[in-house]
């Protein structure tokens, strides 16, 4: 597997359907690390700009709740509690003993538990919407490639996030 040089996965030229999806969320798995990585525990915790409170911290948490929903609630149908409490049902509030290598040991249990979940599964299998999510979508059943797709744009979006607030925190960009 070839890396970019700042160390993150490239996913390959060509590959089947699978294969590729998986490579594009792991590149934008590894870019929200990158975007943390060498940071004191304040520049994590500081805002992106006003009125907005999101932080680098906020959002691997987040993202941490958005790989449960995905895979754990939605995907099989496992009902989990929200991964920072019940008070932090989107995952962005921080907790001020709680930093960036805690958060970052849940994200990747995260992520190892959605793989186990889909380790088997076809793109064509599918989990279940609560009924007021399936109003936007159209349809209950999303496809294990909905949610592949709809994750790669959740970490993108996200990213460019994380690109302006570490722009912010210590001008480094182009991640």
């Amino acid at each position: 597997m070839h890396t970019t040089p700042d160390g993150r996965p490239v996913p390959p030229a060509h590959a089947g359907e699978r294969a590729m999806l998986e490579a594009w969320l792991d590149f934008h798995r590894a870019t929200l690390a990158l975007k943390c990585a060498d940071l004191k525990d304040d520049q994590l915790r500081r805002a992106a700009a006003v009125p907005s409170s999101m932080t680098l911290l906020g959002l691997v948490q987040h993202l941490a709740e958005v790989e449960r929903n995905w895979f754990q609630r939605i995907f099989a149908g496992q009902d989990v509690p929200p991964v920072f409490g019940q008070g932090n049902h989107d995952g962005f509030a921080l907790e001020p003993g709680r930093g960036l290598t805690e958060v970052t040991a849940v994200w990747q249990a995260e992520i190892a538990r959605g793989r186990e979940l889909i380790a088997d599964a076809t793109l064509d299998d599918s989990g279940r919407l609560s009924e007021q999510d399936a109003e936007h979508v159209g349809d209950q059943g999303v496809s294990l490639r909905w949610i592949l797709v709809h994750m790669i744009e959740e970490y993108a979006r996200h990213n460019g996030h994380a690109d302006l607030i570490r722009e912010g925190v210590d001008g480094v960009t182009g991640t």
